[in-house]
């Protein structure tokens, strides 16, 4: 075990201050600063495979500024389990967290190559804390954020018991790491029948169309020769551009494997170009990913995309909860699977309205299925109403109009049934397509919503909220946009409106006492247990609708309004990060939480028992709801609620 002395040695000043100069947070000193700090610094040689620090064991004298190379971090149980936390490469740190702490190594550090490190004493480190109140807050705030991800590890270390033996495949594998050598191309002029003796000689599916100049203009895959070529009986000797994708869909080189699954998943293709500074490389295929990763929501993806009856279709809805299972395994934050649940449930309802258009015969006139409340902002978890309604174009007569409202009738009735078969529980408060009141043509819809906004009423308000988060499912998407675009014109302008919103976003008050103990319910059904959706969550996603609907973000998904309002210069960068933290450990807690249940045969719901969750959870739960309290706070100085 290396202890920074063996093999350190002291260095020139300079070499360091340059190091610091361009490295987080050392960049915001002075240079007086800087060159006090480089004074007490050496440089250490740690070959790789060394074991730095031992978790409970190491005595931390130094705090590691990684020059060159780079290290794992990880834990390790009393059964020798090894949890992997973090990669740390140059630029990037260890052993603050015990010197601020003044513990041991709460983490084993393993060099994973041969690295150097920079060192710095344990007293010149703290005298920097103390001095600095800016590079302070950057390691209290980091170490915050290292907090709530060694929350999310234990999240899935205690509740969701391994089932594959995983290496976090999806998310952390690179697709450039996928590359198998040169694309192969063919030129724009070819035959199809040669793109189909290289494919078969290459053992390939796909291959990349060139122009005279040897540009990359178009892709045509096996499939494309299958039903372009082969089912239409187009003549062998068709040039290939004629049957060509174009343009070529890519990926960027950096992006995980994750992210290409749900691209390819979302425009139901099964292959991407990989691009790296703005060339193309190579290709990532489904069958790719289903071979490396073994379980994978692919499959899941392939059957319901495949499936031709409605009786077919409603088991296959059940198998989300075992792929997001997966997903959680292998490391995944609540984002990313929300996200991949929203994919699997788009794909389900665009193959059951498909389904039923071809029973009921072609709609009379353009329409699109609306999705709002947590459909419409992409955050569906395993316990998700339906909250759905419909939008169709102005019929332009009396017998137009009797036929919308009878088709659409009918297909709002029949899809609302077959939705509940697949397993997704009716709104209780009937926001669905079914009811007539959420069924109308656009011109009506426009007017609903201007009522809500030109002459707002409180509880009107407050029940018209998830109409907000409104995002088109199925049909003439440009029908909801034309909406959207409507709204977000309208809205920034009607004071009153948002003044009721902001009253709205105050209703739901974390769950701490004044000595910051969690609040539970005393009796009922939920003795000693709190509503992690409504106390937790909710205030989250009230704070970013609020924001976004007061600066005219078109935008429906939570995390997504709170990046828009950051970049907008609408929240500091401070309450944007600690917002995203603290809502993302909410609805993984959540997630794990239903899982949890759905394993154990129980109906999933959101109440958390804070009994059964370690000291780390319990702590990041209060900080989290003090994160709402800020937000409150905020909403209130904004809108000066308790002024009028």
């Amino acid at each position: 075990m290396s202890t920074g002395k063996n093999d350190a040695h002291n260095i020139a000043p300079e070499t360091v201050l340059e190091f610091l100069r361009h490295t987080m947070p050392f960049n915001e000193l002075d240079d007086d600063h800087l060159r006090e700090l480089a004074r007490h610094c050496i440089i250490d040689f740690i070959p790789k495979g060394t074991l730095i620090f031992r978790q409970g064991e190491t005595e931390v004298e130094h705090f590691y500024l990684i020059q060159k190379g780079g290290v794992k971090i990880y834990l390790e149980d009393d059964q020798g389990e090894v949890t992997l936390k973090d990669f740390r490469g140059e630029g990037e740190y260890f052993g603050a967290l015990p010197i601020i702490q003044n513990t041991r190594a709460n983490l084993n550090v393993e060099t994973v190559e041969d690295t150097f490190c920079f060192l710095f004493t344990k007293s010149a480190f703290r005298q920097l804390l103390d001095t600095s109140p800016r590079v302070s807050q950057y390691f209290l705030r980091s170490l915050s954020e290292k907090m709530i991800n060694t929350a999310y590890a234990e999240l899935r270390h205690h509740r969701v018991t391994p089932r594959t033996e995983s290496a976090l495949f999806l998310f952390s594998t690179q697709v450039g790491s996928a590359v198998k050598g040169e694309p192969k191309t063919i030129p724009a002029d070819a035959s199809v029948r040669r793109a189909a003796a290289l494919m078969a000689e290459l053992k390939i599916g796909s291959l990349l169309v060139t122009d005279p100049a040897g540009e990359i203009i178009g892709i045509v895959t096996d499939k494309d020769l299958r039903t372009k070529v082969v089912a239409a009986g187009l003549d062998y000797q068709t040039p290939v551009e004629k049957i060509m994708a174009s343009p070529v869909i890519t990926i960027p080189g950096h992006a995980v494997c994750f992210d290409a699954m749900l691209r390819m998943m979302r425009q139901r293709i099964h292959h991407l170009a990989i691009e790296k500074q703005g060339k193309i490389v190579g290709m990532i295929t489904t069958h790719d990913i289903m071979l490396l990763q073994g379980t994978s929501p692919l499959y899941l993806f392939r059957e319901i995309v495949a499936q031709r009856t409605l009786e077919g279709l409603h088991p296959l809805a059940r198998k989300v909860p075992s792929v997001v299972r997966t997903l959680i395994e292998e490391g995944a934050k609540a984002n990313n699977i929300t996200k991949m649940i929203t994919v699997l449930n788009d794909h389900i309802l665009e193959r059951l309205l498909t389904l039923l258009i071809e029973e009921l015969g072609p709609p009379p006139l353009p329409f699109c299925w609306l999705l709002m409340g947590s459909e419409g902002r992409s955050e569906q978890t395993f316990k998700t109403d339906q909250d759905n309604a419909l939008i169709y174009a102005w019929p332009q007569d009396e017998k137009k109009a009797a036929e919308a409202e009878e088709y659409f009738k009918a297909l709002g009735e029949r899809a609302i049934e077959n939705l509940v078969l697949c397993g997704y529980p009716l709104c209780p408060g009937e926001m669905m397509a079914s009811n007539p009141k959420w069924r109308m043509s656009a011109p009506a819809w426009q007017q609903c919503f201007d009522g809500w906004i030109m002459t707002p009423e409180p509880k009107e308000v407050m029940h018209s909220t998830i109409f907000f988060d409104l995002r088109p499912g199925y049909g003439d998407f440009g029908l909801a946009d034309k909406l959207r675009h409507h709204l977000a014109r309208t809205i920034p302008k009607q004071e009153l409106f948002l003044y009721h919103l902001a009253q709205n976003a105050m209703e739901a008050r974390p769950p701490l006492s004044f000595f910051r103990n969690l609040i539970v319910e005393k009796d009922g059904e939920h003795r000693n247990a709190l509503d992690l959706k409504t106390k937790g969550l909710v205030p989250f996603v009230d704070f970013a609708r609020l924001f976004a609907l007061k600066h005219g973000i078109g935008e429906s998904n939570t995390l997504v309004r709170l990046q828009l309002l950051r970049e907008g210069g609408h929240i500091s960068a401070e309450m944007y990060q600690e917002t995203i933290k603290a809502y993302e450990f909410l609805m993984q807690l959540r997630l794990v939480h239903q899982l949890h249940m759905m394993e154990n045969g129980q109906e999933p719901n959101n109440h958390i028992n804070p009994a059964n969750l370690s000291d780390l959870e319990k702590q990041t739960l209060k900080e989290s709801f003090e994160v709402v309290r800020r937000l409150q706070s905020h909403i209130k100085a904004e809108f000066r609620l308790g002024e009028r």
